[in-house]
């Protein structure tokens, strides 16, 4: 008998070493529903086509052009942590660099292209094609159908020049400058060389600020000076000095001083 439960015991005490010596369960990674498990009038794609674009959120539209997101985020998740990134600014997200984008987890080579690529988009409808015969006798004229998708979304300086002819009729808009964040140099010599390439008789000079202050500094008003005393020489017209940011800008003609 004694035995026998001497046996017993040592059963029991097995059994017990052997449930130590057994793996626990390890817990298995959360998985966030995929957009085609969702149901149907919940899915980016076809709340579009049954309630229109409109209806969506700026990353639910997003989401339609990446596809897929991560095992532990969805496209469209994956799209509001990015839009959280730039405070929810489709201008900040314009600005986004490649290497800004694929520094998310889940954004590869083919999503970072495609949403730089319909931020593209985006800047180019801004775009107003100018009619052959259309007057631009206004700085608002030549900003809005020149100047305005040129310097959207740019995060360094640059200087260009809108050339017009006798009636103020469109020749062309050239680059005349790049630099950093705080100046650019305006080569007056080049823009007048440009002018009268193009047998241009009137002018518009334009640069941006990025920091988004258009209270023009001192190197402005001497650069605008400047251009108009040489302009004057060669009988060709300054009609106006544009500093831009965004869809604001400050005129030197609208405010009497040139």
């Amino acid at each position: 008998m004694k035995d026998t439960d001497e046996l017993a015991a040592r059963k029991r005490l097995f059994e017990r070493l052997e449930a130590l010596q057994e793996p626990a369960e390890r817990p298995q990674p959360s998985r966030r529903a995929a957009i085609h498990e969702w149901s149907e009038d919940s899915r980016p794609r076809e709340r579009l086509l049954s309630a229109g674009p409109a209806a969506l959120s700026n990353a639910e539209l997003l989401a339609i052009l990446i596809h897929s997101g991560t095992p532990s985020q969805n496209a469209v998740e994956l799209m509001r942590e990015v839009l959280a990134s730039c405070d929810d600014s489709l201008d900040k997200l314009g600005e986004m660099t490649y290497d800004q984008l694929t520094a998310f987890k889940g954004i590869g080579q083919a999503k970072a292209v495609t949403v730089m690529a319909a931020c593209e988009f985006g800047r180019r409808r801004m775009v107003k094609d100018v009619r052959p015969k259309e007057k631009l006798d206004t700085s608002e004229k030549v900003f809005q159908a020149c100047l305005k998708s040129i310097f959207w979304d740019k995060t360094e300086e640059e200087c260009w020049v809108v050339l017009l002819n006798q009636s103020l009729h469109f020749i062309s808009k050239e680059c005349i400058g790049t630099g950093g964040l705080t100046s650019v140099n305006a080569d007056i010599r080049k823009v007048l060389k440009l002018a009268l390439l193009k047998n241009a008789t009137a002018l518009v000079l334009a640069h941006n600020h990025p920091s988004s202050s258009l209270k023009p500094g001192t190197v402005d008003d001497t650069t605008t000076r400047n251009l108009n005393d040489a302009c004057r020489v060669m009988n060709i017209r300054l009609l106006d000095h544009l500093i831009v940011h965004g869809d604001r800008y400050y005129s030197y003609a609208e405010e009497g001083r040139l």
